[in-house]
Formats: structure tokens, C-alpha cells, sequence
């Protein structure tokens, strides 16, 4: 890599660090596994800098490497292995109810790792549908039928513990 690209891609992943690691962390729901996920998707970066820094949307396509790579580490074997039953959670910009966020967090938990990753990517990060579809690489149709029953099973793991209607301009199923 020349000395100028190295640059570049320095100061991308030191400007979009935290932001990949709050990604991840909502995806892995640990943080130590979630700094292994960054990890790789940045030297995945390094590795194809010259396709990302020409990409249309670069944030996108890293928010698909960090994506795709939990994805990828969640059908390994050694996935499964949970050392402690803690979670330490990634600290977030803005101040949230720490129940809620707890209870949220554990019922993620508790999903498939493709429906956490769909629920992240729509409703933490509000993406719409086209573009979570491309950052998992499926149809919409799909992301859509997989937003439905994420929310299903949450609703009925959360019971009337939260209120889980949609939001206001997010179609679920149209």
C-alpha cells in the first residue's frame, strides 16, 4: 500500500473506530468478542482499501465487512463458548434507561444472529430496507419477512415488559 493510501485509510478507521465498535457490540452483545470483530473487518479493510476508498458509499461498505464478519464468526464452533455470563456494554453518545437497555439487550440476545442483525441494522442504526438487504446480501423481501419476525419473537420474550411498537415510518412488511 503507498504511503498515502496507508494515511487515508488510518485516518478512516480512526475518525469511524467507535462507531464500529458500538456496531459490533450491538451485534455481539460482548465486548471482548465485538473488538475481535472490528479487528478483522479493519485488516479485511486494509487488505481491499483500494475497492473501499472508491466506493460510492464507504461507510456502508465498512458497515458491511463488520457485518458479514460477525456473521461469518458466529457459524464457527468456538462462537458458542461464553467464558462469563457478564456482558460489559459499549458505551453509547446518548444516555439511555438502563433497564430498558437491559432488557432490550438480553432479548437480543437471545435471537439468531441474522435476526439481531437485521433488527440492529434497521432499527439502532435505521437503515432502510435496500440497505440492509445489500449489507447482508439478500433480496428486501427478505430483510422484511426477517424484520417481522425478529420483532415477533421480541415481542412475545418481552411480553408486556416494553412496548415494542413499530416506529413511525418504518414499513415492516409492505
Amino acid at each position: 500500500m503507498r504511503a498515502q493510501d496507508e494515511r487515508q485509510y488510518v485516518e478512516y478507521v480512526t475518525a469511524r473506530l467507535p462507531e464500529l465498535r458500538r456496531l459490533a457490540g450491538s451485534l455481539c452483545k460482548d465486548a471482548h468478542r465485538a473488538d475481535d470483530v472490528v479487528q478483522n473487518a479493519i485488516t479485511k479493510l486494509y487488505v481491499h482499501w483500494h475497492r473501499a476508498r472508491n466506493a460510492d458509499n464507504i461507510d456502508a461498505y465498512v458497515r458491511t465487512i463488520v457485518v458479514r464478519t460477525f456473521l461469518n464468526d458466529q457459524r464457527l464452533r468456538w462462537s458458542r463458548v461464553r467464558l462469563t455470563d457478564d456482558f460489559t456494554e459499549l458505551p453509547a453518545h446518548e444516555p439511555r434507561e438502563v433497564e430498558t437497555r437491559l432488557v432490550v439487550a438480553e432479548a437480543l440476545r437471545r435471537l439468531s444472529p441474522k435476526l439481531r442483525a437485521v433488527l440492529v441494522l434497521r432499527f439502532l442504526y435505521d437503515l432502510p430496507v435496500s440497505e440492509v438487504a445489500a449489507t447482508l446480501g439478500c433480496s428486501e423481501g427478505t430483510v422484511k419477512s426477517q424484520t417481522s419476525r425478529g420483532l415477533s419473537v421480541l415481542r412475545q420474550s418481552l411480553g408486556d415488559r416494553l412496548d415494542l411498537s413499530t416506529p413511525a415510518g418504518k414499513e415492516v412488511a409492505s
